[in-house]
């Protein structure tokens, strides 16, 4: 029998993911809960761009927890509403669905994100007899998860660097690109994104959790940023990127121990290919290991249907749409990557 599961929200993820589950052979759309009063009582197909899918939006929370279905795929915004976001969670939690999720991303490894947040999610899985995993592709999949399964390779892990190369001008999201990140901005102090602790926040759960599956504890997690600018007005698929203001940002996000630097997430992220030639080059994702043996593994995204910045908000949704069926396996509690068996994609046989 299909797993019967409600879509969370269709921002840039969820119309990903709600087509996704209608199509899954192990899954039934059962509800898709919005925000917007426009998009309230239209077809979910309607809103994600493809054909009917015979199931209406709705703004009844209520209805949708009071529902048979047995998980919820949550996708909502989180970048300014965090606590809204593990409110949401516990509440779905508690009431006995199983939840995947992508938003708040420091919930790849909720041990380290923040006081107290584990353990209200925790309460909350062992209240309704429910399960929460969390993942995307970034951080996700294309950082902790390529990183955990290929230090299996190695006798020794000396340094471990996982990185982010993108040019981001085709992503169509002005307000994460501009009031979140702060492209556009005049210098890093307008940016929410290099705000200090920020960068912390997002990936060093991603630190914590590779350090995790290696037993390394790590003493403290630290930040670096720096910026350039644009020389001249550039448009991209968000809007208008003016001369003097950010154009092109490289951080990163430092685990150390013992004094040393030992995992690393790096982020380069353009909005030209040219820009920043001394910077690392490359489009996708990258993880380096120094050890024994050294690792590389490149990991690149495309599409049939967009470029690499649709790819990845595709692949975002499916890491946790996939996960499903052993996320509803699962015992009570709170899960990550270390926790669930191997899991792949689920087609259906040809005819």
């Amino acid at each position: 029998m299909a797993i019967r599961v409600i879509q969370w929200a269709t921002g840039t993820v969820g119309i990903h993911a709600a087509p996704a589950i209608a199509a899954h052979p192990d899954l039934e759309l059962a509800g898709l809960w919005v925000h917007s009063d426009e998009k309230a009582g239209r077809d979910v197909g309607d809103l994600c761009g493809g054909p009917a899918l015979g199931v209406s939006a709705t703004q009844d929370a209520e209805a949708l927890l009071a529902s048979d279905a047995q998980a919820i795929c949550y996708t909502a915004s989180s970048d300014i509403r965090p606590d809204a976001v593990v409110d949401d969670l516990c509440r779905m939690l508690a009431a006995g669905k199983d939840v995947v999720n992508t938003s708040f991303v420091p919930l790849l490894y909720p041990k380290a994100a923040g006081e107290g947040v584990y353990d209200r999610l925790e309460a909350a899985c062992q209240e309704g007899g429910s399960s929460f995993y969390t993942s995307g592709i970034d951080p996700g999949f294309g950082n902790a998860g390529i990183t955990v399964h290929a230090l299996a390779l190695c006798k020794e892990v000396r340094t471990v660097r996982m990185m982010e190369i993108v040019n981001y001008a085709t992503w169509d999201n002005p307000f994460t690109m501009f009031e979140i990140m702060g492209f556009g901005k005049p210098d890093p102090s307008h940016s929410l994104l290099l705000a200090q602790g920020s960068t912390a926040l997002a990936w060093g759960p991603v630190l914590e959790l590779v350090a995790a599956a290696i037993g390394l504890e790590l003493d403290e997690v630290v930040e670096r940023h720096e910026v350039i600018t644009a020389p001249e007005d550039i448009e991209i698929a968000s809007g208008t990127v003016e001369a003097g203001t950010i154009s092109a940002m490289r951080f990163e996000i430092v685990g150390i121990a013992g004094g040393e630097e030992r995992v690393v997430v790096e982020h380069v992220t353009r909005l030209r290919d040219d820009d920043a030639p001394d910077w690392p080059q490359g489009a996708g994702y990258r993880i380096l290991v120094e050890g024994e043996p050294h690792l590389q593994l490149e990991l690149g995204l495309s599409s049939d249907k967009g470029d690499h910045n649709h790819a990845g908000c595709l692949a975002t949704a499916m890491h946790v749409v996939n996960a499903i069926p052993h996320v509803v396996a699962a015992d009570p509690g709170v899960k990550t990557m270390l926790d669930l068996p191997v899991y792949s994609a689920t087609v259906p046989p040809r005819r």
